[in-house]
């Protein structure tokens, strides 16, 4: 990339064809490139085996992760609606305790507990 020239005094000057801080074309800003070296391949067989065993791993234990999270969440929910509907209910049997007398309602409470359990 450097001319040679010979100085008028005889000796060798070494002249560069161009600066490696200035572009012949201007453009400053732009980052110099390289030559186009492809890496693809150049790793061994057995690099690339342990890279993929690492890869399912950490695959493994993120899917480990995500499901803990959604079976609390779920169990949340679940919380919820199970508070919501004993509420519920125990707001119908007051209902029905106003209109009726209380050992009716009793009576009434234990009879639909028996069929629940013979339903589930």
């Amino acid at each position: 990339m450097s001319v040679t020239a010979i100085a008028p005094s005889g000796e060798k000057a070494s002249i560069p064809a161009s600066a490696p801080g200035m572009r012949k074309n201007g453009k400053q800003w732009h980052i110099p490139k390289s030559a186009f070296r492809p890496k693809a391949g150049n790793s061994s067989f057995a690099k690339r085996t342990e890279e993929r065993k690492a890869l399912t791993s950490m695959k493994a234990k993120e899917k480990e992760m995500k499901d803990e999270k959604e079976a609390e969440r779920q169990r949340r929910i679940q919380a919820i609606k199970d508070k919501k509907a004993a509420k519920e209910e125990k707001e119908r049997y007051e209902k029905m305790a106003e209109k009726m007398h209380k050992k009716r309602v009793e009576r009434l409470k234990r009879r639909e507990k028996r069929n629940k359990l013979l339903k589930s």
